[in-house]
């Protein structure tokens, strides 16, 4: 447990912890959170066995997520009904018995991640954890993998991650279109959306809201300490669809104290952590924030996909760290419960580069002007990290590294992680004039020079 963690237990009162709007303990957290600067998010599921898009190809609008090489969709008619009856009835089928979180926490773990947001239930309504709210999940007895001693995945995964040292987000969608009080069965299903008036029904919405605080009193209370709480679907949000967050809120703070609130794309006291959705922002937000984003096309498990280089995913995680923010990236396990091969491979590629250059991402902030031409600059106090990112189809860099908005101190050594020796330079013509070493660097993709600020 983070020792802020253990300070806030220790000096919170009830009335503190239980409070809904953000609480004074709340910035300590929220720089704790950003020293993590790195993590993994897995998004798994039942969908992982059509190779389809996560939950949305549901949703009779976004026909995006239903494309004509999708074998499913092909092989069902391109007939809606009939695809959403036999998606539902993936429960059925879905039985992973590869399923060994300990290779996913280690794969992590070598990557340099230091937390993981797993999703416990996407909006499709199906619950990888054990839940008594309905037998649509995992551990139900219509599901084949239910009587495995790891059948309750959430908690085989926030356990195993947590043994390792990791920090634990919990991911949940607040949106259900397994339930007949969100999606009622009888009526048309068009969009996201409750397909009833909510504010006509109110005692139905009321089932509905009940569910949901019922599913996340479950998670905060069975699964050993939670730092996020990272509640996805924000179209669940007043007036029409108010589940009542600061009732939710408060109780989870009750059984979890320190406890971050991501109440993605809403606004306001409980989206503790902003979370851009596949983009880096071009500057700091001036709040903290984490950009999720996936190594391929495609959140869930789909064969054949296309990856971006681990060069990207290395100069995406600078890019971030130097605007401040965290870089959560995904991977998608096989319906058989194993991140495919190539996944693993990008995981070990980041982690031979953070081996040499972590210091220059975990608990820096960002230093103006944040990037200068391939360099993007991080910093601990007046310490200076320039990350010279690689240039296009290049293995080094030239000779030397010119740096102009961020320079040295008169006398101060410069240091390339990884290297013990101090590098050469001068300042010429208003800037400083680093010279590299000619010989092999110790590692690829990027490297950091470090220096005392001028």
């Amino acid at each position: 447990m983070a020792q802020d963690r253990i300070d806030i237990m220790a000096h919170s009162n009830a009335e503190d912890v239980a409070t809904a709007a953000c609480p004074d303990w709340l910035q300590q957290r929220l720089s704790w959170f950003q020293d993590l600067r790195f993590g993994m998010i897995i998004h798994w599921g039942i969908y992982s066995q059509w190779g389809c898009i996560e939950s949305w190809p549901l949703v009779a609008e976004d026909t995006w997520a239903r494309p004509d090489d999708l074998p499913a969709w092909v092989e069902r008619g391109r007939d809606l009904e009939r695809f959403r009856r036999d998606y539902r009835a993936l429960n059925r089928t879905f039985n992973p018995m590869r399923f060994d979180p300990d290779t996913w926490a280690a794969a992590a773990q070598y990557a340099g991640m230091k937390y993981v947001a797993f999703t416990t239930k996407h909006h499709d309504g199906f619950c990888l954890f054990d839940t008594r709210t309905t037998d649509y999940r995992i551990t139900g007895p219509e599901c084949p993998f239910h009587a495995h001693p790891r059948a309750n995945a959430a908690k085989e995964v926030f356990d195993t991650f947590r043994a390792r040292g990791f920090a634990v987000s919990c991911y949940f969608s607040k949106s259900d279109w397994h339930h007949p009080a969100y999606w009622d069965p009888a009526l048309p299903a068009p969009d996201r959306n409750p397909n009833y008036d909510t504010l006509a029904q109110p005692e139905k919405w009321a089932q509905f809201a009940e569910f949901v605080y019922r599913q996340i009193e479950e998670l905060m209370t069975g699964y050993g300490p939670i730092d996020v709480l990272w509640l996805d679907g924000g179209q669940v949000r007043p007036p029409r669809q108010d589940i009542h967050m600061e009732r939710i809120a408060a109780m989870a703070r009750r059984r979890q104290p320190g406890l971050i609130i991501a109440d993605r794309t809403v606004g306001g006291e409980f989206e503790n952590i902003l979370t851009p959705e596949q983009e880096i922002p071009e500057a700091p937000l001036g709040h903290p924030w984490e950009s999720c984003l996936t190594m391929g096309q495609s959140w869930s498990y789909k064969p054949g996909d296309r990856y971006k280089p681990a060069r990207a995913l290395i100069h995406m995680l600078a890019d971030i760290a130097a605007k401040d923010g965290n870089f959560l990236l995904n991977v998608g396990p096989t319906p058989e419960g194993e991140i495919p091969p190539e996944q693993l491979a990008r995981l070990r590629a980041i982690g031979d580069w953070m081996a040499v250059n972590g210091e220059a991402i975990y608990a820096t902030r960002a230093v103006a002007p944040y990037q200068e031409r391939n360099i993007c600059f991080t910093g601990k106090g007046s310490t200076v990290y320039a990350v010279v990112l690689a240039e296009e189809g290049a293995d080094r860099p030239a000779g030397s590294v010119t740096l102009e908005a961020l320079q040295p101190a008169a006398g101060s050594q410069v240091t390339l992680l990884g290297m013990d020796k101090p590098l050469t330079w001068q300042r010429r013509g208003g800037a400083a004039v680093v010279s590299l070493p000619d010989g092999p660097l110790p590692c690829e993709h990027a490297w950091v020079l470090k220096f005392a600020r001028y």
